[in-house]
């Protein structure tokens, strides 16, 4: 059984910074690729940022420069730090992992959500 937690979600002025991260439990042997997607109101979910690990992350024209993906495999934690945001940031962000388990079974999962509005 393996569950995803999200945090660090809030409200921030446009310009502010957040760090929202993903901590992954369970039956966990490796983080094979990371990633954040979001969704706003009336929209459809969009890719934000990934790290398969075997190269740089990559990011959605819209954030890169302003966004960062980064994984603490030690502790099975994904964080997306996000600075200069922007109201058209505002969306319910969501983590995606790619597990391999202790029984070598490999698996995707996707944490339950964070919201984050940029509103002044």
């Amino acid at each position: 059984q393996v569950q995803l937690v999200e945090s660090g979600g809030g409200l921030v002025q446009p310009g502010g910074s957040l760090r929202v991260s993903c901590v992954a439990s369970g039956s966990i042997f490796r983080i094979n690729a990371a990633g954040w997607y979001r969704q706003a109101p009336g929209k459809q979910r969009e890719l934000v940022a990934t790290d398969t690990g075997g190269g740089a992350p990559n990011y959605a024209d819209s954030v890169k420069g302003r966004f960062t993906i980064s994984r603490d495999n030690a502790k099975n934690t994904v964080y997306l730090q996000m600075n200069s945001l922007k109201p058209e940031d505002t969306a319910v962000y969501y983590c995606y992992l790619d597990l391999t388990l202790t029984n070598f079974r490999r698996d995707n999962y996707w944490g339950q959500g964070t919201q984050v509005t940029v509103s002044s």
